[in-house]
């Protein structure tokens, strides 16, 4: 029997411009691969710019050389670089990864008054420079305030192409439910994220689903009896502290999981999510749900091939949830308070 032919891009489409920031660090050394495998782009070619500081310049020259190694026809070109605006010019999609990292004895407040300044400079390139419907993801913590941060700072770029990680969350919150109750996470439907990528978050099931072919089945029923003290007991607590037991573990932070769900966030940003609802943090301005405008909010979200993203409907909201998004609401209006502080 042949063996399958490979996948290779089309040609009748320009290759989209992808910047990566923290190109040498470990999320990106797993997500060029990733991308270099096809797929993420659907059938797209791209033309990647790793961005990183001049003291890491020759660990990104290096992932350069491993990316030209595994001639991907999927890589048109990559450029390593340690300039912003060589980076940005003209890209359709940002990937801001790179973030100071929290040290030790380090307050989040620190890491907020850290990284600040960082996004918003970045924020300020992207609105010189960047295609203007040039997406924008942002995973370097604090996440969904660095979003925010950006947003401001890029006022001629739509505030609905500005985002922040909360897929990994999602990832997270399927996988325990599909290991619980036995089935394969491809068949979990409807688990959301709400709120701050923080220990405050809220993974929300109360509307999540098992599909088994054209079977639908409540997930609370899968769970029976004890299911709901399971999930307030170990499913909220294990989602919203899994980051810090992979650093335990590994003693880094997620890296290979993190990348992955980076894919799984663009590539439904990009081409869709075919009728799914996923996570994503994105601009609470005109939101449904109640939230506070001005804030860079996690909310479940359907979007549309080409791009266009909306809110999901029937997720309403019972007392406990509110209070908890009511919780994660008030640290993000704390972090941007902290963060327009020290930006001023």
């Amino acid at each position: 029997m042949a063996a399958a032919a490979s996948p290779t891009p089309t040609k009748a489409l320009p290759p989209l411009r992808v910047a990566i920031t923290g190109g040498a660090g470990q999320i990106a050394y797993s997500l060029v691969f990733m991308i270099a495998r096809g797929g993420v782009f659907g059938d797209r070619a791209v033309d990647l710019r790793l961005l990183d500081i001049e003291a890491a310049s020759d660990k990104l020259r290096a992932v350069g050389m491993e990316l030209q190694d595994v001639a991907s026809p999927f890589v048109l070109r990559c450029t390593c670089t340690t300039d912003p605006l060589e980076a940005f010019m003209d890209a359709d999609v940002a990937l801001l990864v790179g973030a100071r990292p929290r040290g030790p004895g380090m307050l989040r407040k620190d890491l907020l008054a850290a990284n600040a300044g960082i996004f918003k400079a970045q924020g300020a390139v992207l609105d010189e420079v960047a295609s203007r419907d040039c997406k924008v993801v942002v995973v370097g913590n604090p996440a969904n305030t660095n979003a925010l941060l950006c947003m401001r700072s890029a006022p001629s770029l739509p505030k609905r192409n500005f985002t922040a990680l909360t897929r990994l969350d999602q990832n997270r919150t399927a996988g325990m439910l599909a290991a619980k109750i036995g089935v394969p996470v491809s068949m979990i439907r409807n688990a959301v994220i709400w709120g701050n990528h923080s220990a405050t978050q809220v993974p929300m099931v109360t509307f999540a689903t098992v599909e088994e072919g054209r079977a639908v089945e409540t997930v609370a029923a899968r769970l029976g009896e004890g299911g709901e003290r399971w999930v307030s007991e170990e499913l909220v607590p294990g989602v919203q502290q899994r980051g810090k037991e992979v650093i335990a573990a590994r003693g880094a932070s997620s890296a290979a999981s993190a990348a992955s769900a980076i894919c799984d966030h663009i590539r439904d940003w990009v081409m869709g999510s075919d009728g799914r609802v996923v996570s994503m943090a994105v601009s609470s301005d005109g939101n449904p749900f109640g939230v506070r405008e001005g804030l860079i909010f996690s909310f479940p979200v359907v979007i549309e091939a080409g791009g266009a993203w909306r809110f999901a409907s029937g997720f309403t909201i019972d007392e406990a949830t509110r209070s908890a998004i009511e919780a994660t609401q008030s640290e993000l209006l704390e972090e941007r308070e902290a963060a327009l502080a020290a930006t001023a």
